[in-house]
């Protein structure tokens, strides 16, 4: 582990185990009703709503306007963050100890702005990052182009090599890698996603905390 000064955590599937029932929902519920065939998981996770859209409206037969379609993912949203999703073990002392010994911390998302307040709120994370930075806040492509988390890093005033991500997704890992930022992929269970291109692979909140802190 190289020396840093700014950790970036993304927030599905890492800061909260949501990543599993977003999965579920939008299988089950969401994806049924807007297109037509299926949709390889891999190819989507990590990419803003408004953009997975589009990206389904070009390869796919869509059956829901955009406007009905960001709907059913704002509802979903309000089960999965208020309902399902649980904080990850130990966050909150993670970040303390982090902030403690003088790193920055951000929240760094590709969710909307509004699913990232029900996570602060619902967790009490609101006094927990110094930056909090959503896709809707700037005019970019999503994930696996590294421009959130280029953003991120000029908003903390910290180069992208002193930063490290941590990341649970296949475009996620990708986006930090290309921004020239250490990479930590954070494993989930069954997620099937591809971390190779990670600088190194976690499998638990433990293991996470050694490699930040130790």
């Amino acid at each position: 582990m190289h020396p840093f000064r700014a950790v970036l955590f993304d927030m599905d599937g890492v800061i909260v185990d949501s990543q599993a029932y977003w999965s579920g929902y939008e299988h089950d519920r969401i994806f049924p009703k807007a297109v037509s065939g299926d949709i390889e998981p891999e190819d989507i996770t990590g990419m803003n709503v408004e953009d997975l859209y589009d990206h389904l409206d070009e390869h796919y037969e869509t059956k829901l306007s955009k406007e009905a379609f960001l709907d059913c993912y704002d509802e979903t949203a309000t089960q999965v963050y208020r309902e399902d999703a649980a904080l990850m073990d130990g966050f909150h002392d993670l970040v303390a100890t982090l902030r403690e010994r003088g790193h920055s911390v951000a929240l760094v998302s590709s969710s909307q702005r509004d699913w990232i307040q029900m996570v602060l709120d619902e967790f009490e994370l609101a006094d927990s990052f110094d930056r909090v930075v959503s896709a809707q806040d700037i005019e970019a492509a999503s994930k696996p182009a590294p421009d959130i988390f280029l953003h991120a890093a000029a908003l903390l005033n910290v180069d992208p090599a002193d930063c490290v991500v941590v990341e649970d997704s296949t475009h996620g890992v990708e986006a930090a890698v290309t921004a020239g930022m250490y990479c930590i992929g954070y494993q989930n269970e069954g997620s099937g996603q591809d971390l190779t291109k990670a600088d190194e692979v976690v499998t638990s909140p433990a293991d996470l905390r050694r490699a930040l802190l130790d």
